[in-house]
């Protein structure tokens, strides 16, 4: 089962079914809203029901059914909140990829993988370093995609005798009080290294820290600049949290630093589309600026969806058709041009940032793009 890359989604992109319908279907299983399996198989029911309704070619319908056995028979949701799965079996095509955060479900038929939401999910699931922290303890977790990849702990006990000291001790308990808040900042210091020899191994893209008030400070400090750098909010996690929850804390963090992330860009493109330098919005500004290679990111509201034409000579994607502008030829009908879109500037090395509630994006006509020139 492929794990989320970007190089699957490049090699998704590249799958052209030659005159085959492809199925792709994205599924919500996770278990907090679906319990059971029954749950699933009713929301898989609820998903597929409008496209056997419209009716179906043949190889459509074996589609259909293959994915419906997969969850039926063989899903793990040990592993999975949500799945994309890419169907088209006529060209042996059968693809199921686990996700780690639930996604809306949906069916898109046709003649390449919807790929746009797998896009999305790659760039909001950067590695993701995890720093947890006490006076005695340090963890350190590095996700991607939602998968712990590496790990690293420490412990240093402090010396207890402090903590019995009698009144005739009293007059060196503030030396051993010294003594013991230098072994909680050489603590502090070695939790740092530890977190700094993980990034040095594996790299992450952003960190987040959880640790009590009266030490966070100290922990920022004593960070590498190339961490303080990557750093973001800090989470409320126990020291002693097990896996899952940490992970879970984790991408809700990254989930809102990808929002404000997103609300930068999209203000970025208001300004530019205002001024009428380097940026369009709209249906058909966004398919000419692929067509003419100017994009340089394309912003889609997720879920958007619009019919539109492609030419079967030159490739040109087109809102109206049915002749190509370019070069006259006859185009074809697609169901999606705004998957097609992003299948398009994926090819051209254009970034795709799929945005979720973004009202202003949506003002603007739901997708556009910052343009290289």
């Amino acid at each position: 089962m492929p794990a989320i890359t970007e190089d699957t989604i490049r090699q998704l992109a590249g799958f052209r079914s030659r005159g085959a319908p492809v199925v792709s279907c994205y599924l919500d299983v996770d278990g907090r809203r679906h319990v059971r399996r029954q749950d699933v198989e009713a929301e898989l029911d609820h998903v597929l029901r409008p496209v056997r309704n419209h009716g179906s070619r043949d190889e459509t319908s074996n589609d259909l059914a293959k994915i419906e056995r997969y969850v039926r028979d063989r899903l793990d949701r040990s592993r999975a909140r949500g799945l994309a799965i890419f169907s088209c079996a006529a060209r042996g095509l059968f693809e199921v990829i686990p996700l780690p955060v639930p996604v809306p479900s949906r069916v898109v038929i046709n003649n390449a993988p919807a790929i746009g939401q797998l896009e999305a999910l790659v760039q909001e699931l950067d590695r993701f370093g995890v720093l947890l922290v006490d006076k005695q303890r340090a963890r350190m977790f590095v996700f991607q995609f939602g998968e712990l990849v590496d790990r690293s702990e420490l412990f240093e006990a402090k010396p207890r005798q402090y903590d019995s000291i009698g009144e005739k001790d009293m007059v060196g308990y503030d030396k051993a009080e010294h003594h013991v808040e230098e072994l909680v900042n050489q603590h502090l210091r070695h939790a740092t290294n530890v977190a700094f020899e993980l990034f040095q191994h594996d790299g992450f893209e952003r960190l987040t820290i959880g640790a009590p008030d009266a030490i966070m400070p100290t922990i920022e400090s004593l960070l590498h600049p190339y961490l303080r750098e990557r750093l973001c909010q800090s989470i409320d996690v126990p020291i002693h949290a097990g896996v899952v929850e940490i992970r879970d804390a984790a991408m809700q963090v990254e989930m809102a630093v990808e929002r404000r992330k997103e609300a930068m860009l999209i203000t970025r493109l208001r300004d530019a589309v205002g001024s009428g330098k380097r940026g369009v919005a709209g249906l058909k500004a966004t398919l000419q600026s692929l067509a003419e290679r100017r994009a340089d990111i394309l912003f889609v509201s997720d879920g958007y969806r619009e019919s539109g034409w492609r030419c079967d000579r030159c490739g040109y994607l087109c809102h109206k058709g049915p002749t190509c502008p370019v070069d006259g030829a006859k185009m074809s009908r697609v169901d999606d041009i705004v998957e097609e879109a992003v299948d398009v500037a994926l090819s051209q090395s254009c970034k795709v940032e799929i945005c979720s509630d973004n009202a202003d994006l949506d003002v603007m006509g739901r997708i556009g793009a910052l343009l290289r020139y």
